[in-house]
Formats: C-alpha cells, structure tokens, sequence
C-alpha cells in the first residue's frame, strides 16, 4: 500500500529547519523581552532549543500534547504534562511574556489547547497549514493543508537495538 502522506510532500532537510529557526527567532528578536519559552513536545523541542540560546533565555518549560498516535492521523488530543503554575503566573500571568514554540501548526487543536491554558502568550511555529494559522501570531513558512512535512527526524535512520547474543 502506497504512503499517502507522500502526494504533497515538504521535505525539511537539517540545515533548512535549522535556517527556518533562526529566521523564528530574527523576527521574534523585536517584539518584547521574553520571560520564558513553552515548548511544545515533541516537535517544539529543537526550535525551542535553537529559539532559547539565540534570545537568551533560560526559562524553558514544556508542554506535552499527545494528537498524532500513529502518524497518519490526527487522533484526539491528550495532554500529558501541562505548564507548570509558576510559568504561568510570570509577568502577570496567564502565559503574559512566554513565547510558545512549536514545529508545526496543523488544523490547529493542540494550538487552540495551549492557548487556553495560556491565552496571553505569544504563539509561533515554523510551519503553518491554513486551518491552524489564524492560531499562530508568528511562523515562518505556509504549506497547503493536503501537504505532509518530513522533519529532518522523519528522515534519517531510526534507532535499532544492539543484537543480543
């Protein structure tokens, strides 16, 4: 059976993604003085990480979202860790000077979930689909709904482990 996710693919290769993070943070540079960020896992882990050291900040909190169980489909989403209340409350609370970081917003759910607990906070992806950009205050890249992104992690060689005996 043919890999469906193939028919619009966007191929994101290392040295992309790390250029699209760098372009992030050039034009989150501006904006404000970040308190911390909240970085959405799995996929918000490395922007976040490149985000972070390029801004200065220390503060780095995740928020763990479980949507894609089989990486095919959206299932439903699950959180798995939530923000911790002392991240929240910064700067005033309600999520007021963090910056969410994540890879990718798809229809938009787990960024409509995360913006609940954190309805202050300033929200950027490096990659938006039209159903979930309006979610999204800051990315760096639109692609077509119908495309499937292939994150350099996607692409590469998968852990095997070691032969016993």
């Amino acid at each position: 059976m043919a890999d469906t996710r193939a028919e619009k693919a966007f191929p994101v290769s290392w040295d992309q993604f790390h250029r699209d993070a760098r372009a992030l943070t050039w034009r989150l540079s501006g904006d404000k003085k970040w308190e911390a960020i909240v970085c959405v896992t799995r996929g918000g882990l490395v922007p976040a990480a490149i985000v972070a050291r390029e801004l200065g900040i220390r503060v780095v909190e995740t928020v763990c979202v479980a949507s894609y169980h089989d990486y095919q489909e959206q299932g439903s989403l699950k959180v798995l860790k939530g923000v911790s209340q002392a991240v929240i409350d910064l700067a005033g609370g309600e999520g007021a000077g963090i910056l969410v970081i994540d890879d990718l917003v798809d229809t938009g759910k787990t960024a409509r979930l995360v913006r609940d607990m954190l309805p202050k906070a300033h929200y950027a992806t490096l990659y938006a689909k039209p159903l979930g950009r309006p979610l999204v205050d800051t990315f760096i890249t639109e692609v077509s709904q119908d495309t499937w992104i292939f994150f350099p992690w996607d692409m590469g060689l998968s852990f095997q482990p070691p032969l016993v005996g």
